[in-house]
């Protein structure tokens, strides 16, 4: 075959000869003829190139949605690329071609320096046998890979989009490649080689004219689909980096062997971390005291306090699975009923079971304020139950469904069992006021008069009130007579953890009158005089709990939804902010201690507003966790029922669930 090829090139140089009377002329133009000649194959991996490139956006997808588990990614990717036609192959198909000419010029050369005509000699040189000048082939040789990997690196439409390690392989084998033929081949074959990878450059930039990127590519969706995948897998570095030494890899491995080896689980929790178990408590005692149901309890927090609660509580289980094997574990989750506090379920990492669409998705909402504002529009839109607070969230959401046409979700009115707790608990440990309608439900004892301990605890998104003005703020309360406790949001500490290590560090020369606590303790709630915030939701917590006011600091507003007015409710993080305190602007935060001092004044005034707006604010004044649990048994009981096919009973293996006798209860009942 060889042989032929080289008949071939030869009928094809000699006319070229006969026309320049130079060989390396005619070596040159008889690549540019087989570039033409091949063009039709460059336009063919031209389009393929394009295909691949335009379905990254799918296979991001794909590598997001299964994030982890590599066999399902491999199973789904090549499914797409056999549907949509792509050839992983055909991009070698150039190269093949072009080191089949360069052996079938082998022949070639060897009669062309066998003629002896001037200068022909010089060809037929190989640098390994005979030295010289010729070693400047395999420099050159290399040069010109060099430079056409360079370019290929910013006008191939499929090169263009492999990660640097990718373009510094493919670019370095074919250096190395070239470097190999130059000084093994002779330099005449070499000098072809040079002017092919030069010419590929030329051969690329047309392929670009006639097939244009841009009209294939929907890049604004690559990109987008890149910058998830990166933020997920940067994801992947920081809960490795926290979570993943050898002894916690191997109790997170036994514990997800330990979940997944229970059949017919019924109800599962899932918790961010150890502070998040205040918000499930009251529905998971309530279930039980009064149900046999065992509570799977997921959490990403090694140290969760729900390991030391199991010990007196076996039939509440709890296990350790970090950020990156909790995306598959959710993906594969086998349950009756799912129960968190996130959200976003399903429209980032955290996906729903694609094993079982008969899930129920509880979302226990962990704030009292507005549905609308804070998150995106549609961050619980993949929930199929939401426990609301108060009217407002029904009120919310019901509007939020009608104006962007999505189904209408089970909203049960439930109310707010942490702030039960609280409330109850403030009760017992604070003196009762001689009067006030509400004398049992929310006493209010005066603040010390010496020294009264002021709360900071803000949220954490960007320009919160910590990094804008949190310095400013705590020595105008120190400075106006305050004790101070900052409390950070958990959120903050874990993704701006030197910002808060530097905001210590500055107010050391004030460390007799500031401490610092994390987000799980609630002694400073109940301890503090006034609470300072910025739009963080603890304000509903701190002064429904204590009938003590709040000052809000006016950072930017925390808006996950841009649309927001669109529903046309006022936030109730808006309307709250001169309800239940007052505000202050940031370029006044040196008068934060005045107007503080002087609200914890009047501590009769605002126990009064206070509980007038709480009034009307929340559900089931009281049994918001007995609400919850009541809710979380039916929705058990129902769902073993339909498994078994017969109603109330019980199934064979797994998890099992007994009702408590029926009450009179009504306000945890399903609203259509």
């Amino acid at each position: 075959m060889l042989q032929i090829l080289a008949d071939i090139f030869g009928a094809v140089l000699d006319p070229i000869y006969a026309l320049t009377g130079n060989w390396w002329v005619s070596i040159a133009l008889f690549t540019v003829v087989t570039k033409v000649i091949l063009m039709p194959i460059s336009l063919w991996c031209q389009k393929n190139s394009l295909l691949v490139v335009s379905l990254l956006p799918q296979v991001n997808a794909l590598k997001v949605k299964y994030f982890g588990d590599r066999e399902a990614i491999g199973e789904a990717q090549n499914a797409l690329y056999k549907e949509k036609g792509y050839h992983p192959l055909l991009s070698m198909l150039p190269l093949a071609i072009q080191v089949l000419i360069l052996f079938g010029l082998v022949d070639v050369i060897r009669s062309i320096t066998a003629s002896g005509a001037p200068g022909t000699e010089l060809l037929g040189l190989v640098p390994l046998v005979d030295g010289g000048w010729s070693w400047a082939m395999p420099v050159l040789a290399a040069l010109s890979s060099a430079a056409l990997g360079l370019a290929q690196n910013h006008i191939n439409p499929l090169q263009r989009e492999q990660s640097a390690a990718e373009k510094a392989s493919t670019n370095g084998l074919s250096i190395a490649l070239s470097a190999i033929l130059g000084v093994s081949v002779a330099s005449g074959m070499v000098f072809y080689w040079i002017c092919s990878n030069l010419m590929a450059i030329g051969v690329q930039l047309a392929c670009n004219a006639i097939m244009d990127p841009r009209k294939r590519v929907d890049y604004p969706a690559l990109r987008a689909s890149q910058e998830e995948l990166a933020a997920l897998e940067n994801l992947n570095r920081r809960a490795g980096s926290r979570f993943k030494p050898d002894p916690l890899a191997r109790r997170e491995r036994a514990d997800i062997a330990r979940f997944n080896d229970v059949i017919d689980k019924s109800l599962v929790f899932y918790s961010e971390g150890s502070g998040f178990y205040k918000y499930f408590r009251g529905a998971i005692e309530w279930l039980l005291a009064h149900s046999d149901v065992r509570i799977h309890y997921i959490t990403n927090d090694p140290d969760d306090q729900v390991f030391k609660i199991h010990e007196t509580q076996p039939r509440l289980i709890p296990y350790y699975v970090g950020e990156k094997r909790l995306i598959t574990l959710m993906m594969k989750m086998d349950c009756d009923v799912f129960v968190a506090s996130l959200a976003d379920l399903d429209n980032y990492y955290l996906k729903r079971s694609y094993v079982r669409q008969d899930i129920e998705y509880v979302d226990m909402l962990h704030h009292m304020t507005s549905m609308h504002l804070v998150g995106a529009a549609n961050c619980h839109d993949h929930y199929d139950t939401i426990f609301c607070v108060g009217p407002h969230q029904v009120a919310e959401t019901r509007a939020s469904e009608r104006l962007r046409g999505v189904p209408a979700k089970n909203l049960v009115p439930v109310g707010y069992d942490l702030l039960d707790r609280e409330r109850a608990e403030f009760r017992d440990r604070t003196p009762a006021p001689v009067r006030g309608r509400h004398l049992k439900e929310a006493p209010v004892a005066a603040a010390p008069a010496d020294r009264p301990m002021a709360l900071v605890a803000p949220s954490w998104q960007d320009d919160n009130l910590l990094d804008l003005c949190g310095e400013e703020a705590v020595r105008s309360l120190v400075g106006a007579g305050f004790s101070v406790v900052v409390r950070p949001h958990p959120e903050y500490v874990k993704r701006y953890g030197p910002r808060w290590e530097a905001l210590k560090g500055r107010l050391a020369d004030v460390s007799g009158s500031v401490s610092f606590e994390d987000f799980s303790g609630e002694g400073s709630i109940f301890d503090a005089s006034v609470l300072v915030t910025d739009w963080s939701s603890i304000s509903c917590e701190y002064s429904f709990t204590t009938g003590r006011p709040t000052v809000f600091v006016d950072t930017p507003m925390k808006v996950g939804n841009p649309d927001w007015r669109d529903i046309g409710l006022e936030p109730t993080d808006i309307s709250l902010r001169n309800q239940i305190g007052r505000s202050v602007a940031v370029d006044q935060i040196g008068s934060l201690g005045e107007v503080a001092r002087s609200m914890v004044a009047r501590p009769e005034h605002w126990r009064r507003v206070i509980e007038d707006v709480y009034d009307g604010f929340v559900f089931n004044h009281g049994h918001g966790g007995e609400v919850a649990g009541r809710y979380l048994l039916d929705a058990v009981l129902s769902a073993q029922a339909r498994r078994t096919g017969a109603a109330g009973a019980k199934p064979a293996a797994g998890d099992t669930a007994v009702a408590p006798a029926a009450t009179d209860l009504k306000e945890g009942s399903r609203e259509a």
